[in-house]
This record gives structure tokens, C-alpha cells and sequence, in this order.
């Protein structure tokens, strides 16, 4: 929280500067860029996977089930339903990486909002919103995601309710803790005292100082959500079959495990990549953003 909070840009005049040092940083370091271009690689085979050339990912035959990996005509091998590996992957990957940030960009913009309301205004609107999230904060994050998507039921949009509800406490407490800290500066006085509304304050001088903080933060629940979602479908409360996801390939693979390892441990080993990588990519970006030059 303290290395968020000293991530507070400069005034708001200084914003299109301030961007263009943190991309200049950002560059200078070549795992978090790496990362950041092999994240781009995984999302853009995932969106445009129908022009690929891939087969089939729903077509199966019992004949050529969990064919090793390197046979020929499937180079990943195939699944407990001979489905093929390459293609059941990539198109896995659109499922999972939508789990992962669209649950993270709903509670960024909910989270947001409720976080400038509660540190601008203070007082009893801050003790309501805050305690309210504090509530949820009793709750281990995995166990509360785990609860309410039994509560609602499986399907990709309960697990999107369900993340999103996970993530929203978290970014309404960064987004309170740095708004009151921008409420106290001085040119936010100086606006007050020339009688400016409470809303232009807000949109004018606290806001683009308040995003980036918040969003470094968002980014590194990315993974966090990934690795929920993919949770969620291998205990059967997120993706339904035959949809392919990272997370229901594992479970579908499990009981292969001891017959083709290898194949059955490649769902896991994207999620653990992508997690990585998005972890060293918000790593990256906190430290071009903690730097000032």
C-alpha cells in the first residue's frame, strides 16, 4: 500500500509527460517487455484462432484419444476425447483470458468510483463504504469467489459476477487511501478556494492523478482473477463442457494424468505462463511508474 501510494503522478498539466517517461521506463526493462509481447502473442492467437488453420476443438474421436505429444498431425498431442491439444489451447485461451481482465476492468471502473466518493468526501459516506468493504474483507478471496458462484450457479456469467464482486473491495481501498492523500495537496485547496464545484475538482485535478496508481494495482489482479476463473471451471462452478478453458482442461485431464502426463499437465503450464507473465509485466510497470524523473 505505501509503494502505491508514493506512485502519486504530478499535477494533472504534467499527465502526457508523466505517460511518456513511464513508457520510456518501461522499455528499459527486457522481462517486462518480453513478458508484455508474449501476453500480446497469446491474446492475439486467441482472437483471431478461427483464421489459424487449426482443427476442430469440439471434434473428437475415441480412436486417437491422448496421443502423445509430436504425433504426427496433432504436434500437442490429444485430449481424453482425442480432441486436438493445439487447437483446444488456443481456443481455450480466449475463455480464460476474458475471465481473467473483463472481472478486473468492471471492479477497476466500480472500484474506482466508490474509492473517490469515499476519499473526497470523508466523513459518514467514507465510514459507510468502507466498512462496507471491509465486510468483504473477511473473507479469504478464493473461498468468497467460491461462494458465490455455488450461490448463483455455474456459467461463464456467474463466475464473471462472482470475480468481479471478489475484486471490487480491494481497488475501492487503493482508490480511497490515494484520493485522500491527493484531497490534501495543495493545488486541490487552491481549486477549492476559487470556488470550484466539487465535481470539476474531481474530474480536473484528482482523478488523472489517482488512475495510475489504481490501475498498477488492477494489473496485478489479472493473474490473480486468471487463476480464479481457471479455479472455478476445475471445481465445475465456472465453464461449462465442451467449452474449452484452461482451468475445465484440468479437470477433464486429471484422471489421465498417470497415462499421458505430459499432455495432461499443458493446460496448467499456459496458466502458469500467463499468470507469470502478467505478473512481471505489472511488476514492470509499477517500477516505470514509481520512477520519477
Amino acid at each position: 500500500m505505501a509503494v502505491i501510494t508514493e506512485s502519486i503522478a504530478a499535477p494533472v498539466e504534467r499527465t502526457q509527460g508523466y505517460w511518456s517517461g513511464v513508457a520510456r521506463r518501461f522499455r528499459r526493462d527486457p522481462v517486462a517487455v518480453g513478458c508484455a509481447v508474449l501476453l500480446l502473442l497469446l491474446i492475439l492467437a486467441a482472437i483471431f484462432a478461427p483464421y489459424l488453420g487449426l482443427a476442430d476443438p469440439y471434434a473428437g474421436s475415441m480412436a486417437r484419444r491422448l496421443r502423445r505429444i509430436g504425433t504426427p498431425g496433432f504436434p500437442l498431442g490429444t485430449d481424453e476425447l482425442g480432441r486436438d491439444m493445439l487447437a483446444r489451447l488456443v481456443y481455450g485461451g480466449r475463455l480464460t483470458l476474458f475471465l481473467g481482465i473483463t472481472p478486473v476492468v468492471a471492479a477497476f471502473c466500480i472500484g474506482t468510483v466508490l474509492g473517490l466518493v469515499a476519499g473526497y468526501v470523508g466523513g459518514r459516506t467514507n465510514t459507510v463504504i468502507m466498512r462496507l468493504v471491509d465486510v468483504f474483507f473477511a473473507f479469504p478471496s478464493v473461498l468468497l469467489a467460491i461462494a458465490i458462484s455455488g450461490a448463483l450457479g455455474a456459467g461463464i456469467v456467474n463466475s464473471l459476477v462472482s470475480l468481479t464482486i471478489v475484486f471490487v473491495p480491494p481497488i475501492t481501498r487503493v482508490a480511497e487511501s490515494v484520493t485522500a492523500s491527493v484531497r490534501s495537496l495543495d493545488y486541490v485547496d487552491a481549486a477549492r478556494a476559487s470556488g470550484a464545484g466539487a465535481f470539476t475538482i474531481v474530474r480536473v485535478h484528482v482523478l488523472g492523478n489517482v488512475l495510475g496508481p489504481i490501475f498498477v494495482y488492477a494489473t496485478s489482479l489479472t493473474s490473480v482473477s486468471m487463476i480464479l476463473a481457471a479455479g472455478l471451471s476445475f471445481l465445475g462452478l465456472g465453464v461449462k463442457p465442451p467449452e474449452p478453458e484452461w482451468g475445465l482442461m484440468l479437470n477433464t485431464l486429471r484422471t489421465a494424468i498417470y497415462i499421458n502426463p505430459w499432455v495432461a499437465a499443458l493446460p496448467g503450464l499456459m496458466i502458469f505462463v500467463t499468470s507469470l507473465c502478467l505478473n512481471l509485466v505489472s511488476d514492470g510497470l509499477r517500477s516505470a511508474m514509481n520512477v520519477r524523473d
